[in-house]
């Protein structure tokens, strides 16, 4: 549809576009049916698409330019996390089982998915342009893989949580936990769990903004040896509780980091974005984890 057609369409809808060469830009460059994504909670009538009185256009940009600027907060800190988890696994699995225990199929719960992510790994590794990969294999041909401190630097997030999640020895992953003050193994499993979907997401810059993930992370409600939330969301799979995750993790990684604040002065910059769309409760920014 010509970008002069989809104007009038949303015009005819009700959504108020003052400016019609901007909108055209907007339309041509970001597309109309990823805007679409944005303009849907402003939609009277989801079925013929007529919009609620006052819908404006520049909303609707709003909306993505804040999506657009939170999946770049969420990313940069998940990468902080995705180095550090790195490193932990590497170090607590390797001093005890050795440097190739992610190929040892009696130190995994379940062979279909050792098997999984073992070719998982051999094609991480067979497509990394890494020079310490291709220095390795120009010295080494036995075994058919790198030791886990090379073999892991290369593989993605959901490997490495889809390792770490079948792995069989629960008091080397309770180590990892432990050293990010995560009470126990399996809390810390189900973060990397969601937070791999979080990453994907913006990866792939898929919304989060309204986002309704496939899985909810498993909250601790006991005392935490770190600052925590004492109030929870009742949407469980909406953005916040992943954040409260991301951010627990996170200040057990780099105390100093901004996120807290940087998320609250976005908020700031974009006053019109429902928080409450995004499962953040009343009062969260005054939540023992979310204070500055």
């Amino acid at each position: 549809m010509p970008l002069v057609a989809q104007i009038e369409t949303l015009q005819q809808r009700g959504l108020v576009i003052n400016d019609i060469a901007d909108a055209e830009k907007s339309l041509g460059s970001i597309g109309y049916f990823r805007l679409a994504q944005y303009w849907r909670v402003l939609e009277e009538d989801k079925i013929s698409h007529i919009f609620k009185p006052d819908s404006t256009i520049d909303r609707v940009i709003s909306l993505y330019n804040f999506d657009n600027e939170l999946k770049m907060l969420v990313f940069s800190a998940l990468q902080t996390i995705e180095v550090a988890m790195r490193a932990k696994v590497i170090y607590h699995f390797s001093m005890k089982h050795g440097p190739f225990w992610f190929m040892d199929e009696t130190l995994a719960d379940k062979k279909i998915s050792f098997d999984e992510n073992l070719a998982s790994l051999r094609a991480e590794v067979k497509r990394s342009n890494e020079d310490f990969i291709k220095r390795h294999f120009e010295k080494y041909d036995t075994p058919d893989m790198p030791p886990a401190w090379k073999t892991l630097e290369v593989a993605s997030f959901g490997t490495l949580s889809k390792l770490f999640r079948n792995f069989s020895d629960p008091e080397v992953k309770k180590k990892v936990a432990d050293d990010f003050g995560i009470p126990g193994y399996k809390f810390l499993r189900s973060w990397m769990k969601c937070l791999t979907v979080v990453r994907n997401y913006c990866a792939h810059h898929a919304r989060l903004w309204n986002q309704r993930f496939p899985f909810a992370p498993k909250l601790p409600t006991k005392r935490m040896p770190s600052a925590w939330i004492e109030q929870q969301s009742t949407l469980t799979k909406s953005l916040y509780p992943h954040l409260c995750c991301l951010l627990y993790w996170l200040n057990n990684v780099a105390s100093n980091n901004t996120f807290a604040s940087d998320l609250k002065t976005l908020f700031s910059k974009y006053s019109n974005v429902d928080a409450s769309a995004m499962g953040f409760p009343e009062g969260w920014d005054a939540e023992p984890l979310w204070r500055e």
